[in-house]
């Protein structure tokens, strides 16, 4: 398997797994305005734990100038994530399979947290096996 610190350091391969695109795409897909939204959303790497395999990213919302992020979370946000066709989690699973050379046995979106006043994050945890 490759090193997920090496591999996730670079920026650019975040942006390629998840596309700061998406961000419009999901709101135009929920509300029909790309406009409408009051966060983007944001790839970050975390951390991958040798021990058991768990390789942790986020998903960060950054709140968007003008709008009021906290009145637009819910606790059901992950669980809208999970499903999305625009955020599209299995095809980010895929991608980072592919980076890695692994196989994802399995994957979790922890509950919304917040960070910064301006700024959540879902917590999105895969279990690696080597292939």
């Amino acid at each position: 398997m490759n090193n997920p610190d090496t591999v996730f350091a670079d920026a650019h391969v975040l942006t390629d797994l998840f596309p700061e695109s998406r961000s419009n795409e999901f709101f135009d897909a929920l509300f029909g305005d790309p406009a409408e939204g009051a966060y983007d959303i944001r790839l970050r790497y975390g951390s991958y734990t040798p021990e058991n395999g768990v390789l942790t990213f986020f998903f960060d919302l950054h709140q968007r100038p003008g709008k009021c992020l906290a009145c637009n979370l819910t606790s059901g946000l992950p669980e809208v994530f999970s499903r999305h066709p625009v955020i599209n989690v299995k095809g980010l699973v895929a991608g980072v399979e592919q980076l890695l050379n692994a196989h994802c046995a399995g994957w979790s979106l922890d509950r919304t947290q917040q960070e910064e006043r301006t700024r959540f994050c879902i917590p999105l945890m895969l279990r690696l096996e080597d292939k």
